[in-house]
């Protein structure tokens, strides 16, 4: 069954003076609600144009000129409040009235109304104080209600955002902060208010918003939750701080930071570029002297062969036996002469600045032409080859003119590892893994090993091992690159006076590389 509610205590006054008007003022609102089951119906005063008297029929309120008017049954007076001064009228009221109606003289209502107009003075300096601080704080600070509705703003968020409290105070925050009519959707924005119901706590978060120009500002933003006895929300506090400049100026940095990035980029491949072609030319000075004995061995068996053809013509008639002894002789200078051109043929390959062409290449055909173009510098040092390549190793895409570059220097190195009398055996392996869908090469050799001090800086550029004269300490730190645009490894284990072994190992996916190369030319 539910509760009865009460009716109101009606109440009349007594006096239309200043004070009524005062009292009426703040006790009842224009429409006419009560106040703690309280509500003013009726003022009576023998004047009647006295202020309390005027606002009272402008309010629709019962206006009498004899307080005496109260006792009818019709008005329901509760509760007669005597404004005036004057001892008599209390008297009289206190001795004539119905006992039903009671009675609260001047002198308490007076006691009553200064205690509150005390307590509102310090409520109201107390604000004053709060406000002041508020609008000494650089921060913005906008107080909104669970509905949206910003109620209280600090002067520097007016400052800033460049508007007035008028304009601001009684609107929604969707309005002021996004300048639009309906509420943040979920893709739009993160709404900080519903990620604090949502949390429960505090919420933390940097957004956009538009000033009063319409402009974009970045705004750094804590908002506090002031939670009720019953668990809801009575208002969100809003700290808040414009980052704008400091935005673009983080976005300025990383502009100039990116552009930097870009050039030195730029740098390092040129450089990247001259290291190789000077690596490059190294190799081919090392190559050269090696095979000007393998070119000038055949020259001059040829130029043997050619002196002695022209003798034996010179000296009569060429009988068949000598015609066929020609042929032999011919035959010999052609296969001499084709292996010279091959030796050339490849030195001038790989001493070329070509550009880059990327294709299916057979790594087990590179290896062999190294091997070919140093088979002079191995045969010089006694150097015994070893081969173990995979006849069924699948083509890799990629650059030939690199890959040989690779091989070049682990063949090359480990031939001046073995550099000693009696040589020493170089192995070379190649397989396909199907674990990684790799292909991986091993080069072996016998030579001196690599101490572990030297292994640490064995891929650094310009480190080198080898006397003064001999390298450059190239070698190994552009092929340590090549390998690493192929999105492979380069390993190395090596025992000192035992031998070294280099392992590579190429991804056969080549895919994103290869566009990556192909934009680059």
């Amino acid at each position: 069954m539910s509760e009865k509610k009460e009716s109101p205590i009606r109440i009349g006054i007594v006096g239309g003076g200043a004070f009524c008007k005062e009292f009426i003022g703040k006790t009842l609102s224009y429409s006419k609600e009560y106040v703690d089951g309280a509500q003013i119906v009726a003022v009576a005063d023998s004047d009647s144009e006295a202020p309390g008297v005027v606002l009272a029929r402008e309010m629709g309120l019962i206006t009498v000129s004899d307080y005496h008017e109260f006792y009818a049954p019709d008005h329901h007076i509760d509760l007669i409040i005597v404004l005036v001064p004057h001892e008599e009228v209390f008297d009289d009221i206190l001795a004539t009235k119905p006992i039903h109606i009671r009675l609260l003289s001047n002198r308490v209502l007076r006691l009553l109304w200064n205690t509150v107009a005390l307590q509102e003075k310090k409520f109201k300096d107390r604000t004053e104080e709060l406000m002041t601080i508020l609008d000494g704080i650089q921060d913005f600070i906008v107080v909104i209600t669970p509905e949206k509705e910003i109620v209280e703003v600090n002067q520097a968020f007016l400052k800033q955002m460049g508007y007035t409290r008028e304009e601001v105070i009684g609107r929604t925050c969707h309005e002021v902060f996004q300048n639009v009519m309906y509420p943040c959707e979920p893709g739009d924005i993160v709404c900080p208010m519903n990620e604090v119901v949502r949390n429960k706590r505090p919420h933390h978060q940097v957004l956009t918003r538009v000033d009063h120009n319409g402009e974009r500002r970045f705004i750094k933003l804590t908002i506090f939750p002031i939670w009720e006895k019953d668990g809801k929300i009575s208002r969100f506090i809003e700290i808040s701080r414009d980052i704008t400049e400091r935005k673009k100026e983080e976005e300025e940095i990383t502009g100039r930071l990116e552009h930097m990035v870009e050039e030195r980029t730029r740098q390092l491949e040129e450089t990247h570029a001259k290291l190789l072609h000077q690596d490059k030319m190294a190799s081919l000075g090392k190559l050269s002297a090696s095979v000007v004995h393998e070119i000038n061995n055949p020259i001059a068996g040829m130029l043997n062969l050619l002196m002695l053809i022209k003798r034996v013509i010179d000296e009569g008639s060429v009988n068949q036996e000598e015609i066929e002894q020609f042929k032999r002789y011919i035959d010999l200078m052609e296969t001499e002469t084709r292996r010279i051109s091959r030796i050339v043929s490849n030195l001038l390959a790989f001493s070329r600045q070509s550009k880059m062409k990327v294709k299916d290449v057979d790594l087990n055909r590179i290896i062999e032409k190294t091997l070919f173009l140093n088979s002079n510098l191995l045969k010089i040092n006694g150097i015994k080859v070893e081969k173990d390549l995979s006849r069924d190793l699948p083509d890799i895409m990629g650059s030939e003119d690199q890959l040989q570059q690779v091989f070049m220097n682990l063949i090359s190195n480990a031939a001046v590892a073995m550099e000693v009398p009696g040589g020493g055996i170089l192995r070379i392996e190649t397989e396909h893994s199907l674990k990684n869908d790799s292909i991986i090469a091993k080069v072996q050799d016998t030579g001196v090993g690599i101490s572990k001090e030297n292994l640490k800086q064995l891929f650094e550029p310009f480190f080198t091992t080898k006397k003064r004269g001999k390298g450059v300490g190239l070698g190994l730190s552009v092929a340590y690159g090549i390998i690493a645009e192929y999105h492979g490894s380069i390993n190395v284990e090596s025992e000192v006076g035992k031998g070294t072994t280099f392992v590579v190992e190429l991804s056969l996916d080549q895919s994103g590389r290869t566009k990556d190369l192909n934009s680059k030319e």
